[in-house]
């Protein structure tokens, strides 16, 4: 809901989870707070005046106003850390002075143009519209806010109404001071003089095939940034960053975060400087985007999802869950139950024929499977990584009936078809680049720095995203594909469009991901029924502006049990489990050489959407019985792991072992994993979360237990000796 006092000097947006309030101080813009609800009806947000908390901040001398709580803070204001706008105008300047103009209700949550955005679906939504204008360059900026499912979205919209041009060069999506509440989250002493004394920053940290690692550490009493310049969301940082007090655990505790709805380049920044507050923003990275915004023109920023959770951690995740699945995109394979897969990819990397993936569709049949992926390798003289991206031509050699006779035999299996893609690349090896050699991202005069042999399409020019849209609906359309792999395995070097003029080619990495989302909503308009799966490297671009579009992303290249404990806990920070591939895959394991047991390997791939990276035909016959039995438990749960509360109850980050836990009204699905084994083992508890504590549960040997046990004396968990052992216990809620 939202709240506007008569006079417009201040707005209170609040639901069941957050309140946040902004004032009107003489034509300045502040956040007096963000956190617990302060009112839960229209009524009582009218009678309560929250304007006393600006009482909390000086409004004396320009010195003092770097430490009042600005909404969008700018060079001019007295304010001296990094802005959320900063626009240099034709006299050279960087002043921006926003005042306070109007404000205004508008009914619903409207589509931001060009980018993807939670939708407020099956709500009664409303935006909070402010509107800021420098009366000296005629710079108008139009902050949006609107609540979804417990969260808050936010947007700004920057004009220029003037007649000379304008340079952005800072346009966070968002900005807001979190309150340092002094006492005893503070030190030992019970009082801090600096914010930073009492909070932890979050944020994802990792690398190729180790992705999304938490990283929790005192926020410190300067400034902690994460950022891309990839061109991507990156492996390396993940567009998310939370505050939390230091007491914050799983289930309790004061967080506030900000996940941005973008997949390209982002910075995202907490500041804290000798005020009652520590500020957070996110938004595109200054470091490599730049807008010319000419008179009359309009810039939208990507939006942001903020959350504020008195739950802790997993009180946020919840959230982010919530959202995600339900609001954001418009795949109808959202709502579905995602078939089980086999890709053929580290079964036969590029050496595949129609034989082969035949071959191992039969044998993945017979074990449950129900779509055969075919991988890189299926189109021109594509036989290694050096050649043929681009040239999207079904190789006869290896596919003498084409894509048109693959299918159908794979169909006749009773098994779905799909194929991979990586339409953004193209080989200096190919018949596209020889046609088309300006068609890529470089700089005239210098080198064309390539990666895994491979150049990227510049995907900012419209004619290189028609010949991508002709491509992929010509290719969809030629069989029966049913799910797409949409691949991307480089970052950008030469950042740079050779077609747009000197001053606008900063605008390349933003118009590049415009230009991909213009490309990715035509061809999933076109093909609804298709199920995408985007992917960059495994999980280098796992970010909600991709799952706006394919509702399910590849989580790591890493396909080993051990590790994808690690970087499954850490994605469901954010990302529910709906949106992780989660696959089997061969021993050794191709990226660790570690053995694991096809139990334990099948068991965390039941934190996700379950698949095989395999050969099933070089199973033995004791593995091939386990996974028949993995894929049926697959098929029994894939409800609850894609729609269910997820819990994360032991860290592998800091244990030797890893728990989480799927439930809904009546199910709860609950992993256990043992990394190493120990001497004089002692069994250890896992303590349950979120039960009915009257209600009973009955396992699958039918023993019953009581919510209230299971939560508080937990189960105790036995394993057979050996390394890397786990256990899925299923329980249903007793309905008598």
């Amino acid at each position: 809901m939202i709240y506007i006092d008569p006079s417009k000097q201040w707005f209170h947006l609040y639901c069941e989870t957050f309140s946040y309030v902004l004032y009107n101080a003489d034509g300045t813009l502040l956040n007096l707070y963000w956190g617990a609800p302060l009112a839960h009806t229209a009524e009582e947000a009218a009678r309560c005046d929250l304007s006393y908390l600006l009482g909390s901040f000086p409004s004396g001398s320009s010195f003092e106003l770097e430490n009042r709580p600005f909404e969008v803070p700018a060079v001019g204001t007295g304010w001296f850390g990094d802005p959320a706008v900063r626009a240099v105008n034709e006299a050279g300047d960087d002043l921006t002075q926003l005042t306070f103009e109007s404000a205004a209700i508008v009914p619903g949550k409207p589509a931001l143009p060009g980018l993807p955005s939670v939708s407020a679906e099956n709500e009664q939504a409303e935006t909070l519209e402010l509107t800021l204008r420098d009366a000296l360059t005629g710079l108008q900026a139009v902050l949006s806010y609107s609540i979804t499912a417990g969260t808050l979205e936010r947007h700004m919209v920057l004009t220029n109404n003037d007649t000379a041009p304008l340079t952005l060069t800072h346009m966070a999506s968002a900005s807001a001071p979190v309150p340092f509440k002094t006492g005893t989250k503070g030190n030992s002493s019970g009082a801090v003089s600096f914010a930073g004394e009492g909070l932890d920053v979050i944020h994802l940290r990792g690398a190729w095939a180790r992705e999304r690692r938490p990283v929790r550490t005192p926020v410190g009493l300067s400034s902690y940034k994460v950022e891309s310049q990839r061109g991507a969301s990156g492996h390396e940082e993940n567009p998310f960053i939370a505050l939390a007090a230091p007491t914050a655990t799983e289930t309790s505790g004061e967080v506030w975060a900000m996940n941005l709805v973008y997949s390209g380049s982002f910075a995202a920044e907490a500041q804290v400087k000798d005020a009652p507050f520590a500020y957070l923003s996110i938004g595109l990275n200054p470091m490599t985007h730049r807008w010319q915004l000419a008179p009359g023109e309009s810039f939208v920023t990507p939006e942001a999802v903020l959350i504020y959770s008195a739950e802790g951690l997993g009180g946020m995740s919840h959230l982010y869950h919530k959202l995600y699945r339900n609001y954001l995109g418009h795949s109808p394979w959202r709502f579905r139950e995602r078939p089980v897969l086999i890709n053929n990819w580290e079964a036969t990397y590029f050496n595949l024929s129609e034989e082969k993936i035949l071959a191992i569709a039969g044998e993945a049949k017979k074990l449950g499977v129900e779509l055969m992926v075919m991988d890189d390798g299926w189109f021109g003289n594509r036989f290694d990584d050096h050649r043929a991206l681009g040239d999207w031509v079904e190789n006869r050699e290896k596919l003498p009936n084409g894509l048109k006779g693959l299918a159908e035999k794979v169909n006749a299996l009773g098994m779905m078809f799909g194929l991979w893609f990586e339409p953004e690349m193209i080989s200096p090896d190919s018949d596209l680049y020889r046609a088309h050699p300006d068609w890529c991202l470089h700089v005239n005069g210098r080198r064309r720095t390539e990666g895994r042999n491979q150049l990227i399409l510049d995907v900012s020019r419209k004619d290189v995203q028609d010949f991508m849209i002709a491509m992929m609906k010509r290719v969809l359309s030629s069989a029966n594909i049913q799910y797409v792999k949409w691949d991307m395995n480089r970052n950008m070097t030469e950042a740079f469009s050779s077609v747009l003029p000197a001053a606008q080619k900063m605008e390349t990495q933003h118009r590049y991901m415009l230009g991909l989302y213009r490309v990715l909503q035509e061809v999933t308009d076109a093909f609804p029924e298709v199920l995408f799966e985007s992917c960059s490297g495994g999980g280098g671009r796992f970010d909600a502006g991709m799952l706006y579009y394919m509702p399910q992303t590849w989580t790591s290249d890493d396909t080993d049990a051990v590790e994808r404990l690690k970087i499954q806990y850490g994605t469901s920070y954010v990302y529910p489990a709906s949106a992780m591939g989660a696959h089997i895959s061969i021993v050794p394991n191709h990226q660790v050489g570690r053995v694991t047991p096809m139990k334990t390997r099948g068991e965390v791939a039941l934190g996700g959407n379950f698949g095989l990276e395999l050969d099933p035909a070089q199973l033995s016959e004791e593995d091939k019985k386990e996974a028949t039995a993995l894929i049926a438990r697959a098929k029994t749960v894939r409800s609850l792991t894609a729609n269910g509360r997820f819990d994360r109850l032991i860290s592998p980050f800091v244990s030797n072992y890893c728990a989480w836990q799927f439930s809904d009204d009546d199910r709860v699905l609950l992993l256990f994993a043992q990394v190493l084994a120990q001497p004089n083992y002692i069994p250890q508890r896992v303590y349950l979360t979120g039960l009915d504590p009257a209600a009973l549960y009955e396992d699958e040997d039918g023993r019953l237990y009581s919510g209230a046990a299971l939560m508080q004396a937990g189960l105790p968990m036995e394993f057979a000796r050996g390394d890397y052992q786990s256990r899925t216990i299923l329980l249903t809620k007793r309905k008598d």
